[in-house]
């Protein structure tokens, strides 16, 4: 029997849709047939009515009714459920006929249509004679339909059709053939639905009557199926929740029968299709945990109903087909929604089919025996071609007893079943399963688990004989089991790997597998290691290697003549391995003896190599390949003459290299590209292994790791052992050739911090220590690069420190030339540093030369540089403030117009070394001096640390002829110097600029002359000058307030009245009457018309106090001589 026996048929395992037949639509030659049949059919969306439609001719013969039984008194059932039944109701039986009529309301010939439509609805009616299924009939009209109640003469006539035709008023239909097609069809399907829906109600009914007339005694059977029926019934009515429930009860039923060895194979196949439906639906109705736990429970009971022992491995292929079913059930939920978790997934159960299927393998191969011939007659024919009911034997349908009825036939029946078995290609349904499963581990990132299935499957396509798929599936599992170090599980992949590499005579995988299982991750007994790299070595000398052991023999044979054909072919006997990714029986570790080497040193490298195998191995050449390939031609070490090297199991072999850098490659970094080692020789078969890099394996980080952990541990110990440790090798791929190393001094001398803006000398002394001359010796100096980008922009190098440098000047002089330096000469330069901002910078001073040397022999030009550098804080010299007062010291907030006012400017030093100021100057905008000539009053000024120089100058703002009330003074500059012994460093020239001041407009402006004192008891003369700065006579009005300290003659109270531009003056006699500071008699002056000018700011231009002398004694000679 075939492996298509066990696949569940496509009605199970299909949606059941209400079946409605149509009749009277030609599809193929009308046009409007068609297109009623494609509204039907095609484009169907899923809000749409689920009914299955199916066109058939009028005459169509349907499925004949047998007699309905009355009674089932003597009646003994054959079997569960007939193979057909499914099928009939889903495409051969119709819940509705509907016959399609092309008839208009107002037809002429109306009387001879009504008659043949009554006709042709007699020939369906008859055709399903005994069956309740329901007949509609649709009339096609070309005319769009009048309103129900419209129409009187459409009334008449329906209601006639309906009486000739023996139809209700509910199952005769009008579809109007209009633009609107597509509205009427779904309006039918609707109606359609709600007929199909009775009638499978009505079927429901019927199986269940028949009930009453069962006894559990010898109907069991019939128990079972009419529940089954009862549930497809209910799920092609779209009753989902009934449906479950019937499937239920009758897995229930299913379970309760009598099994025995001739129904097992029965019982098991219908409870399996019970379940797909049970677990279907749960998954349909969202309640996966629902399907889960009835999957597990089916299995549960089912797993240990065998059946015939010689049959077992029917039962492998029955449960595997139940967890692969439940699956790809599972994996259908998932895509309609539903959400899987990584413990929980189809993959579990995809997996647990290939088991079975597995376990289906191993039984045919022990119970289906080979060289038998097949039974005749053929015991697996039936009359009709096929089973009559599910699950029964084809040579006894239909028996129920326990024992089979003719022992003959139920031997050559289990002896075809087991000849066909030997057929079935299991290592194909293995691998398909196996495949399935991957993708769901993979889907839900199981890494392990794909891992272990993926052997699995290349273990299958070994035993089908497929080596090419086989390889490629171990070599990409060997990848995951290396890097975790499962070492049995990879020794165990290697050596099924090596089995497909002899097989297929893949020379290069064989050589890879066979050293790799040579090496230290091999588990393989010493033997087996010893046979495997005999083997090697005969492939290296280009013969047949032996056969692997459990090989097939067929197999062995030719794969013996593939090998020959292997070693006859002409130029294929050189092979390159990259052995990185694999770890091979030879281990390899290279390092350059330090990170960097001078460029006038040898640059020194070290290979050691290790083998792991059983027996000395011997290899022809070793080669270092770095990335400078000039290099290589000094880190090859090759066999002399016959003689080859060999490398001790388990022994450390160093491989010393030594050669000289090129000058032009100071500054660069040498690198480790790869390693070869070859093996085998040219007369037989040459083996390059390949490291990249340094060497090292896929196992080798983590050994370096755990060995770096250890000697932490037990550091001293590790001292005390005489053989250098392998794993605590250290793999140094790269070194960087850098410059000789310098022998000449550069020393820094200058006085910190600069100061902003001047001219900062650095003094520079580079002396030789050569023992040759120093040739083209330069100097690049200035601001070092990498630093704040506006530091370039305020910083400015120059070797000329005679005068200020400009803005031109660059951060950083590049090769300035110094010329050649004798051994022990010494030389000096001066560099000058102008910084226009504040901070710290970091300077750079590089000398740079080039001088002859010879390394192991050679004459090269090395060229040696010396960096200094040094930070240098930049700070302010000096801090200026300036300020306005009036010719009484008081501070002005606005300064009055054509009146003279003081600018008072003090400059304080903070800087740590005494500053010469050698001038200060202004320069005015607006303002005027008031006195003649402006002279610096700072003039050689040496100013120590805190100490401060104050200057002052009288000035007057002049009238202007724009109306701005705010203008710019001007700029104070000042030149200076740092105060040092020599005076040729230049002036610095500071420039201040001075705040804009806020004028204001008097229209009266008074001063006083008076004299610097007073004395008690004498006449003090005070004139006042009253003087009108504007265009209009001014009125004022003066009144002198009285005081106590002074008495005074003049007009007390005055009015006056002062032309434009004119003065006025008046003359007061003032008498102090007390000494001391004395505040002098008050002026109160208003302007009438000018009521904004108030007394206080025309009394602030007045003086406010006098000093009063005591009064004098006059001396007489008596006084003169007394004393």
């Amino acid at each position: 029997m075939a492996g298509s026996q066990w696949e569940l048929p496509p009605e199970l395992c299909c949606r059941p849709m209400a079946f409605v037949a149509l009749t009277g639509l030609d599809v193929v030659y009308n046009a409007v047939h068609r297109a009623i049949w494609d509204a039907f059919c095609a484009n169907r969306r899923a809000d749409r009515v689920p009914i299955s439609f199916k066109v058939l001719p009028g005459d169509h013969e349907y499925p004949k009714c047998r007699t309905k039984r009355t009674s089932y008194e003597w009646y003994i059932p054959k079997g569960i459920l007939k193979t057909g039944w499914m099928n009939k109701h889903l495409n051969l039986v119709p819940a509705l006929v509907v016959l399609f009529y092309e008839l208009d309301w107002d037809d002429p010939q109306w009387k001879e249509k009504q008659s043949e439509c009554a006709t042709k609805v007699e020939i369906v009616r008859t055709s399903l004679q005994g069956r309740n299924t329901k007949v509609a009939v649709v009339l096609i009209q070309k005319k769009t339909p009048l309103p129900p109640g419209e129409d009187l003469v459409a009334s008449e006539r329906a209601a006639a059709l309906c009486n000739a035709c023996d139809l209700s008023g509910k199952s005769l239909f009008v579809l109007p053939h209009t633009d609107h097609l597509v509205g009427y069809i779904i309006r039918l399907e609707n109606a359609f639905y709600e007929h199909a829906q009775t009638y499978y109600y009505t079927e429901i009914r019927r199986v269940k009557s028949h009930k009453e007339f069962l006894n559990k005694t010898t109907h069991q059977l019939l128990f079972v199926r009419h529940q089954f029926k009862i549930a497809f019934f209910s799920e092609l009515k779209q009753d989902t929740q009934n449906a479950l429930k019937y499937y239920r009860t009758a897995y229930s039923l299913v379970h309760e029968l009598r099994a025995h060895e001739t129904n097992m194979l029965e019982i098991k196949t219908m409870a399996g299709f019970i379940n797909y439906k049970i677990c279907r639906l749960c998954f349909q109705h969202n309640t996966p945990l629902d399907a889960i736990a009835q999957f597990r429970k089916h299995i549960d009971l089912c797993k240990k109903k065998i059946g015939s022992a010689e049959l077992a491995f029917e039962h492998a292929a029955w449960m595997s087909k139940q967890f692969q079913s439940f699956g790809e059930l599972f994996d259908e939920a998932i895509k309609l929604g539903l959400t899987a978790i990584q413990t929980q997934n189809p993959g579990f159960y995809y997996q647990q089919a290939a088991c079975y299927s597995q376990d289906r393998k191993q039984q045919a191969q022990q119970l289906c025996q080979a060289g038998v011939s097949y039974p005749s007659p053929e015991p697996l024919d039936t009359q009709s071609g096929g089973l009559d009911f599910y699950g029964q034997r084809p040579w006894r349908q239909g028996h129920q007893s326990i024992d089979p009825p003719d022992a003959e036939k139920e031997k050559a029946g289990i002896l075809a079943l087991q000849i066909k078995e030997r057929d079935v290609p299991h290592s194909e349904l293995i691998i398909a399963l196996l495949s399935n499963a991957v993708a769901q581990f993979k889907k839900y990132k199981c890494p392990r688990m794909k891992s272990h299935l993926m052997v699995q499957m290349g273990e299958e396509y070994y035993h089908a004989k497929d080596y090419t798929k086989a390889l490629k599936l171990l070599d990409y599992v060997m990848c995951d089991y290396r890097t975790e170090r499962w070492w049995g599980l990879l020794t165990a992949i290697l050596t099924t790997a090596l089995r497909c590499a002899y097989l297929m005579a893949s020379v290069k995988d064989y050589i890879i597998y066979c050293m790799e299982l040579l090496g230290r991750a091999s588990t393989l007994k010493e033997e087996q290691k010893s046979r495997i790299e005999k083997n090697l070595i005969k492939v290296l000398m280009n013969e047949i290697p032996d056969a692997e052991p459990e090989c097939d023999s067929s197999s062995v044979s030719a794969a013996r003549s593939l090998w020959s054909d292997r070693m006859a072919l002409v130029g294929s006997n050189e092979l390159t391995i990259e052995v990185q990714d694999y770890i091979p029986f030879i281990q390899c570790k290279a390092k350059f003896q330090s990170p960097s080497f001078h460029v006038d040193q040898p640059i020194q490298l070290q290979v050691f190599l290790r083998a792991d195998c059983p027996h000395p191995v011997s290899f022809n050449k070793l080669a270092v390949s770095l990335s400078n390939q000039e290099y290589n031609q000094w880190c090859v070490v090759e066999s002399s003459g016959q003689e080859s090297m060999s490398l001790l199991p388990g022994k450390n072999k160093c491989f010393n290299f030594s050669f000289v850098a090129k000058t032009e490659d100071v500054g660069k970094k040498i690198e480790m590209t790869g390693i070869e080692v070859m093996l085998g020789s040219d007369s037989g078969r040459c083996v390059f292994v390949n490291w990249r890099a340094a060497g090292g394996d896929a196992a080798s980080t983590h050994e370096a790791l755990q060995a770096s952990r250890s000697s932490r541990r037990w550091g001293r110990c590790m001292e005390s052992r005489p053989e250098l440790d392998w794993d605590s090798l250290t793999m140094q791929h790269s070194t960087m050739i850098i410059s000789r190393v310098p022998k000449i001094s550069v020393q820094l001398s200058h006085q910190p911090p600069a100061l902003n803006n001047e001219m900062y000398c650095i003094s520079l002394t580079v002396q030789s220590q050569e023992e040759g001359v120093a040739k083209d010796v330069k100097l690049t100096a200035g601001l070092k690069p990498g630093q704040d980008a506006n530091l370039g922009q305020t910083t400015h190098v120059t070797l000329d420190g005679s005068k200020v440098c400009d803005d031109t000047a660059p951060a950083l002089l590049p090769d300035v030339p110094l010329g050649d330096l004798k051994p022990g000469e010494k030389l000096e330069r001066c560099v000058y540093v102008k910084c226009l901002s504040t901070g710290p910078r970091v300077f750079l001073f590089h000398v740079a030369y080039s001088i002859d040397t010879t390394v192991e022999g050679r004459q090269i030009v090395c060229k040696c540089h010396k960096d200094e550098t040094v930070t240098i804080e930049t700070v302010i010299p000096f801090e200026v403030s300036v300020k306005f007062v009036s010719t009484k010291f008081e501070p002005l907030d606005r300064v009055a117009v054509d009146i003279p006012f003081l600018l008072m400017t003090d400059i304080l030093s903070s800087s740590p070394w005494p500053l010469q100021l050698a001038s200060s100057s202004l320069q005015l905008l607006t303002m005027t001096s008031n006195t003649p000539q402006l002279q610096s009053q700072l003039q050689e000024v040496v100013l120590q640390t805190g100490e401060c120089a104050s200057e002052c100058f009288c000035l007057r703002c002049p009238s202007l002829t724009n109306s701005n009330s705010t203008v710019a003074t001007g700029q104070y500059l000042i030149s200076w110097r740092r105060k040092s012994p020599s005076a040729n460093s230049p002036l610095i020239q500071t420039t201040v600029t001075l705040p804009h001041v806020i004028l204001e407009s008097v229209p009266l402006y008074i001063h006083a002359d008076l004299p610097s004192f007073g004395r008690v008891r004498e006449s003090l003369s005070v004139r006042y000058h009253i003087e009108n700065r504007t265009a209009l006579v001014q009125e004022v009005e003066m009144a002198v307030e009285p005081s106590d300290a002074f008495m005074f003659s003049g007009l007390k109270q005055v009015r006056l009245r002062i032309l434009p531009g004119s003065e006025q003056q008046m003359l007061y006699n003032y008498y102090p009457l007390m000494a001391g500071y004395q505040t002098l008699p008050q002026l109160n002056i208003s302007l009438p018309r000018c009521p904004t000018t108030n007394t206080q700011t025309l009394r602030r231009f007045l003086p406010q106090r006098i000093f009063v002398k005591p009064q004098g004694r006059q001396l007489d000679d008596a006084s003169i001589a007394a004393a």
